[in-house]
């Protein structure tokens, strides 16, 4: 069958509805797609900028430093270092999967695991990968160009004399929050405010240009502390000596200025390095000489003569009969190792009578004494403002009985601190005035309290230097040119079933020069098991090394010959501490 062959004109009319249609077809995609257009730019604008913002505007944090802690002279105890931590957008990283295995090489972490890590963390755009990165370290992760991943700039706490402040400054945690001691009590003031800004980022995660700042750091506030660094090493290597020559299993030593109650050294042992953090252990970081309590034992005696002076009953002449060399009281035979006769209250601490302090004890009211003691700052924390302090234990005198009182007198019964004894020694040292402990460098000393009359505690601090001389308990803490004051102490540790009979705590307390007090130091050595421990032999000879140091540091004027005050070389004494 003949095909009919189209006329000239037929063509033409096929031809113009096909143009008309390529052209209808053309005109309504040309409308879709300024339909489209206008949808995007005025409907969508909102969420259009909301998503280029998510993959080219981040809102960064400028870090600010922490404040720095120094000691009372300008040497740093505590400082900030910046560093480096990687952080990552773990969306845009999941969209360049090929990179997370190289990724996982410069960090050095399982490649599966940093997987699934992101994938937990898909919906946020913002994640710690590393932090506190050496320099060498971030550097290898910024050239790399990993999609996502970025640098942010922090800082790093470090501490330059390490184990010798540990307990006094303490340590923060990775976020540089204060966990212990001066970096946790003054955290309020050492902490930073970091700042804001927002910037643009390339596809790489890299900053490329400042948008705007949203807010300024702001560093945290510096703290000057009473400590004084060179006082601090003398007293850390004198005790450190001292607990490993006894085999003790700890030791503390406070040294107080007397004249402003500023601490200028405050040591444990044994000790940790806040640097490292595989370290810091409760039983290493503890500061024992603020929260650990022990019973005083026969260093607690002048606080009782002081008490008896301030009665009236007593002056610095009195004399006590302590023959037959016991006293009954109750059920419990007190006894001294020799009967010492009538003795005045020099000679009762001089050779640490328990017979002579027990008959003091007893002849005082009971709420007087207790007074007495609760002034000296007994039975309360020393407001130094350290976390943890304890506040000791000295039981209301309405709990009291004879034997309670009796036992008192000499040191068992209640319980101190390091610091609260040293604080107490302070106020003898000055005369009778009591200043708050601080941790913290005073401009000018506080106003001080008075606890008993100047007379009374110059007629204890005469007493007490009795302890120091050739035939004393403590001649071992005599200082070549110096007057000294000061008791020792030797006490049963308790235990749960009762005191035991092998587990003791040494300890000497005293001031210098005894002319004019400046320092008043405590030692306290626990559980020393090399032999020896008694205080006047195992606590004292650490006193002596720590005054004459620290005499020198200050230039501290002699009061007296060496023939006056003698070393003791030589001297054998069977005494009772």
């Amino acid at each position: 069958m003949r095909r009919r062959r189209l006329s000239k004109r037929d063509t033409q009319k096929i031809f113009s509805g096909r143009s008309h249609f390529a052209l209808g077809v053309l005109a309504l995609g040309a409308l879709l797609l300024l339909g489209r257009a206008v949808h995007l730019q005025v409907v969508e604008q909102d969420f259009l900028h909301s998503q280029a913002a998510k993959r080219q505007v981040r809102t960064i944090n400028l870090a600010a430093h922490r404040g720095t802690i120094t000691d009372r002279n300008g040497e740093a105890l505590a400082v900030s270092t910046p560093v480096d931590s990687v952080v990552v957008d773990p969306g845009e990283l999941l969209a360049a999967t090929e990179q997370i295995p190289q990724l996982a090489r410069l960090l050095g972490v399982n490649r599966e695991q940093l997987s699934a890590r992101l994938s937990r963390n898909a919906q946020r755009n913002f994640l710690y990968l590393k932090r506190h990165m050496n320099p060498a370290e971030a550097a290898r992760i910024a050239e790399a160009n990993i999609a996502g991943v970025r640098l942010e700039r922090e800082y790093h706490r470090y501490y330059p004399a390490a184990e010798v402040t540990g307990h006094l400054i303490g340590f923060t945690d990775i976020d540089d929050v204060g966990q212990e001691g001066v970096e946790l009590a003054f955290d309020h003031r050492l902490a930073d405010r970091p700042g804001k800004k927002r910037v643009l980022i390339d596809r790489y995660g890299r900053s490329v240009d400042d948008i705007e700042r949203i807010a300024a750091p702001q560093p945290g506030q510096d703290i000057v502390t009473s400590i004084d660094l060179r006082i601090q090493y003398l007293a850390y290597r004198e005790l450190k000596k001292a607990v490993r020559q006894h085999q003790a299993k700890s030791g503390s030593a406070v040294v107080v200025d007397v004249s402003s109650g500023e601490v200028l050294a405050l040591v444990n042992q044994p000790s940790y390095n806040p640097n490292d953090r595989a370290q810091l252990r409760a039983n290493r970081y503890r500061n024992r000489a603020i929260t650990d309590i022990f019973e005083p034992g026969s260093s607690f005696k002048p606080l009782v003569v002081a008490a008896a002076l301030e009665s009236g009953i007593y002056t610095s002449d009195s004399r006590i009969d302590t023959s037959p060399g016991y006293i009954q009281v109750g059920a419990k035979k007190i006894e001294d190792d020799e009967n010492l006769g009538r003795i005045g209250l020099g000679t009762i601490l001089a050779k640490s009578s328990n017979v002579g302090a027990s008959k003091i004890a007893l002849s005082l009211q009971p709420d007087q004494l207790w007074q007495v003691l609760a002034d000296f700052g007994l039975g309360s924390p020393t407001d130094s403002g350290f976390p943890g302090e304890s506040a000791g234990l000295l039981s209301h005198f309405g709990n009291w009985r004879p034997l309670s009182q009796a036992t008192l007198a000499y040191g068992y019964g209640l319980s101190v601190t390091p610091l609260q004894l040293a604080q107490a020694y302070a106020v003898l040292g000055a005369r009778g005035l009591q200043r708050p402990v601080s941790l913290l460098r005073l401009n000018q000393p506080p106003i001080p309290r008075r606890i008993i009359s100047e007379k009374n505690a110059d007629s204890v601090l005469a007493l007490m230097e009795q302890v120091i001389a050739p035939d004393g308990t403590g001649w071992r803490a005599a200082v070549p040119g110096y007057r000294v004051a000061g008791k020792t102490g030797t006490t049963l540790k308790f235990t749960s079933g009762g005191y035991s009979e092998d587990r003791y705590t040494s300890i000497f307390a005293g001031l210098a020069p005894a002319s004019n007090p400046q320092l008043a130091v405590v030692v306290v050595i626990d559980e020393p098991n090399a032999g020896e421990y008694y205080g006047g032999k195992v606590a004292a000879p650490v006193f002596s090394s720590i005054v004459a140091g620290a005499a020198r540091i200050l230039a501290i004027p002699p009061d007296a010959l060496r023939d006056q005050q003698g070393d003791g070389q030589g001297l054998t004494v069977a005494v009772r501490e």
